[in-house]
């Protein structure tokens, strides 16, 4: 399936649903939405839009193709309990060609001995102290989920003293769900929405939806994989933070047998106003 803006092609997937944002400027765009079976038969669905600006609050601010951005930081203890876990050899490789939905994804791996290990990357993108509303949009590629404990997708503001972490992870072999993360008890909550082994060699599209509250405290509001949208509407209360910040981050957690694993992400976008 490929959307196709102004005869230019904008968002390309293999698969049998498409859920996507894609950006455009301000005006008139001739928008196509085509798609092709194994047959051969073509579908089209072809429509005329007009893009204009958000109300008063203002444009929002999208931050696309993250994954090709200079400047990841990265740690392997910090990623455990307490932020004290153990050292492993983990890796981030950007500009793969394969896989890739684009022919530019970055490459995350973890592996060593120490049973549940983890490892954590983050991209920060610069301080925005008014923005209270995000959502986090990638695609990821697993060859062997079964290596893996858990994913993790985070974003993480701080501002007037708090940090708020819109913390979020498919715990593949513990709950099984979406769990989200509260911040100021420290501790991972299942959210009931499932979230089993995601299947191998394949792409998965991950939308997370998030707001800071007027009452300041971080607020979940929904998850979308592969096109399915769930609702979360839970609320937790922030952590104390002397610094400004807006980062988006990925984590990769091992399992007891701590077998090597990779995964590929793509496509990374980041939209807050």
């Amino acid at each position: 399936m490929k959307i196709y803006v102004d005869n230019a092609i904008a968002y390309s997937i293999n698969a049998a649903k498409l859920d996507a944002y894609v950006t455009m400027s301000s005006g008139s765009h001739y928008v196509v939405v085509q798609s092709w079976d194994s047959t051969g038969y073509v579908q089209k669905a072809a429509l005329n839009l007009s893009v204009g600006t958000t109300s008063s609050s203002g444009t929002a601010t999208v931050r696309s193709k993250i994954e090709e951005m200079t400047g990841w930081q990265s740690c392997g203890s910090c990623a455990g309990p307490g932020g004290n876990g153990a050292t492993v050899p983990y890796s981030m490789k950007q500009g793969q060609s394969s896989p890739s939905l684009d022919g530019n994804s970055a490459m995350f791996s973890i592996g060593g001995t120490s049973p549940y290990a983890a490892a954590l990357w983050w991209k920060q993108l610069g301080a925005s102290s008014t923005s209270k509303n995000f959502v986090y949009d990638l695609y990821f590629y697993i060859k062997n989920p079964a290596a893996a404990q858990a994913l993790e997708f985070d974003a993480n503001q701080s501002v007037g003293g708090h940090k708020y972490i819109m913390g979020t992870q498919c715990d593949i072999k513990d709950h099984k769900t979406w769990d989200v993360f509260d911040a100021a008890g420290g501790k991972w909550i299942s959210t009931g929405i499932a979230c089993p082994a995601p299947s191998a060699y394949a792409w998965h599209h991950v939308v997370l939806e998030f707001q800071r509250t007027s009452d300041n405290r971080t607020k979940f509001l929904s998850v979308t994989m592969d096109g399915k949208k769930s609702y979360i509407n839970r609320t937790y209360s922030p952590k104390s933070s002397s610094v400004n910040e807006l980062n988006v981050a990925f984590q990769m957690d091992g399992d007891r047998y701590m077998t090597d694993y990779s995964v590929w992400l793509d496509s990374v976008k980041f939209t807050y106003w």
